[in-house]
């Protein structure tokens, strides 16, 4: 289950939206300099709110990295990796322990 999120979901894409609010504005605004501005005045920590738009620009395409949906994909293919691990394993015990049982000469 995944942890609560501490910010609801209207606040930041409020955030977000002040933030490309302020960089069209003014062109020469930089990420950091718009996070650092509209942080404080809605409540969110600047290094948060610059998190939320690289995201935001990742998964909209414009620069390159691990969109949202690759990296929840990527997260339930690496547990039910694991999971399939661990039913092997299991499977291996059991066949090495009815093997010994019905022929006892077995070395294992």
């Amino acid at each position: 289950m995944p942890a609560p999120r501490k910010y609801p979901q209207e606040l930041r894409d409020r955030a977000m939206r002040l933030v490309n609010e302020a960089m069209a504005e003014d062109p020469e605004l930089s990420l950091n300099a718009a996070v650092t501005r509209i942080g404080p005045r809605v409540g969110v920590v600047p290094d948060t709110l610059r998190g939320w738009m690289k995201q935001a620009r990742i998964d909209s395409g414009q620069s390159p990295g691990t969109t949202t949906s690759d990296a929840r994909r990527i997260k339930d293919l690496e547990r039910e990796v694991k999971e399939l691990k661990r039913s092997n394993e299991i499977l291996l015990a059991a066949s090495s322990f009815f093997a010994r049982e019905l022929d006892p000469r077995l070395p294992w």
